[in-house]
């Protein structure tokens, strides 16, 4: 039998991010930041195992908020619990408003472009959105506070959608539907650091 060929995943080093300018927290300025990191010949697909341990590198995640406003005019957010099976276990049992996943070497095959390819295929593997929506990208995430935050920077998607038709494809994602914004405040403490801080700078009070 043939070894398991470890993931290969798409990183990027700290130092090209904190040379655009150094960031924590919920970053708006998508123009400044995004457009370089995807360009930059730093990138590079690097072992997941030693990524996940290695600060120096930095795993870029696809943070997809899936949004639909009711006829009260109240907007909610596709929300779910991480099962065991999702893959970073350090996350598991946490409430979250976010799909996505790394970047696989995988994703850059027949010359695609790999961050949107991967992005899409995470999407498509998590759930089905059976919606039309306008899709937006709207900041990037670093909270350097947990072991699993200082080596991930999420981009953020808000997809707008027209009717709540979302459907989980995995049975890891547990507790799943649209959930008030009044509701995921009151509920804050049991989301993930990243959807708190989408739901902080997104949605302002």
């Amino acid at each position: 039998m043939s070894p398991v060929t470890e993931e290969q995943i798409l990183v990027i080093p700290a130092a090209t991010i904190d040379s655009i300018g150094p960031f924590t927290g919920f970053q708006p300025d998508v123009d400044r930041y995004l457009k370089p990191i995807l360009a930059s010949d730093e990138l590079s697909f690097r072992p997941r195992g030693a990524m996940e341990k290695d600060p120096s590198f930095k795993q870029l995640i696809p943070y997809v908020v899936l949004q639909w406003t009711d006829a009260a005019g109240e907007p909610h957010l596709f929300a779910y619990t991480r099962g065991s099976g999702q893959g970073e276990s350090r996350l598991h049992a946490k409430r979250s408003v976010g799909i996505g996943g790394h970047i696989s070497a995988e994703d850059a095959a027949g010359g695609s472009e790999p961050y949107r390819t991967g992005m899409e295929r995470e999407l498509t593997e998590e759930v089905r959105i059976e919606s039309t929506f306008e899709e937006t990208c709207v900041g990037l995430i670093y909270d350097p506070s947990t072991e699993v935050g200082e080596v991930h920077v999420g981009v953020v998607h808000r997809f707008v959608l027209q009717t709540p038709d979302v459907h989980p494809n995995e049975d890891d994602i547990c507790d799943t539907g649209f959930v008030s914004l009044s509701q995921l405040r009151a509920e804050k403490d049991r989301l993930e650091t990243w959807s708190q801080l989408c739901l902080d700078h997104l949605f302002k009070v």
